[in-house]
């Protein structure tokens, strides 16, 4: 769970960065392709390129197209259409398709997860559900396809590495994952991207390198590896902490106006549901998999 925590940290600047400082000032495309190679370059002296087996590549890179690629491109244009807070209050909906996708995969269902990844997600809904403007249809739909990707991703890396028959360190097989976020990433810059819109500060620079070196080139990996050592339960919780740890980041630094009771109490049932899953939904869960 430590790793979860030291990333849902890291990424709680993330939302605000890039609300504050990138969203209708440089090209979102751009960005999305800036963050991701990046992220990449970071990871490229560590990749092994020759003891990796073919099909694992291409799992890993499939899965970085979408949990990164795709996921960015959803991600970057929703702060198009929607306030910093209205993006948080969105991904609400993520633990559901961890839990349900994870499921899937393991061709089983578990009432229990649901119930956690529930709970998660009445705490999350609980903090904001005001101010919505006029393009709160469009905005949704857009983080939906965002939190389908995430989710997907996260959870299709955790099931490709519990199947992978190889002994290799993770850090020298998650290059692939930011390649194959690289090649997505450019395909969507070469059909919609503008070169009218590029970075024009030093701000601007540093804020896209932060995202790409740090959140994304770090974040993800130490998130994945986290993913692999917790239930589907746990992970869906941690999923919607980046809620309210994403708002106190924008209040306090972007003194934006969020009902700060709301916050406390949805904060406090999303801390709930993790004392819940780890006390209760666990050890449940686990019973019916070894009866089933």
């Amino acid at each position: 769970m430590g790793y979860l925590y030291s990333v849902t940290l890291l990424w709680a600047f993330s939302f605000s960065l890039i609300g504050v400082y990138l969203a209708g000032q440089v090209d979102s495309w751009f960005s999305v392709l800036m963050r991701v190679v990046l992220a990449a370059l970071v990871f490229l002296p560590f990749t092994n390129f020759r003891q990796v087996p073919g099909a694992l590549k291409a799992k890993l890179m499939a899965i970085g197209g979408i949990q990164l690629g795709l996921m960015y491109c959803f991600y970057y244009q929703s702060f198009l259409l929607l306030s910093v807070p209205e993006v948080l209050l969105f991904t609400v909906f993520t633990p559901i398709y961890v839990t349900l996708f994870y499921d899937f995969l393991k061709g089983r269902f578990s009432p229990w997860y649901f119930i956690t990844a529930a709970i998660a997600v009445a705490g999350a809904a609980f903090i904001k559900f005001a101010g919505i403007n006029d393009n709160f249809i469009t905005g949704f739909l857009v983080v939906q396809g965002a939190n389908l990707c995430f989710a997907i991703g996260q959870v299709g890396y955790k099931y490709v590495m519990e199947q992978a028959d190889v002994e290799l360190p993770q850090h020298s097989v998650f290059g692939y994952f930011y390649f194959g976020a690289t090649i997505v990433a450019t395909i969507a810059f070469a059909l919609f991207g503008s070169f009218d819109k590029m970075p024009t500060t030093s701000l601007q620079w540093g804020v896209l390198i932060y995202l790409g070196v740090i959140a994304s080139g770090l974040g993800y990996f130490i998130w994945n590896r986290g993913a692999c050592l917790v239930n589907a339960g746990a992970l869906a919780v941690m999923n919607n902490l980046l809620v309210p740890a994403g708002l106190i980041v924008n209040i306090v630094i972007w003194n934006r106006d969020v009902d700060l009771v709301k916050l406390s109490i949805g904060g406090g049932i999303i801390l709930l549901s993790l004392v819940v899953n780890e006390l209760w939904v666990k050890p449940r869960a686990e019973a019916q998999f070894n009866n089933a």
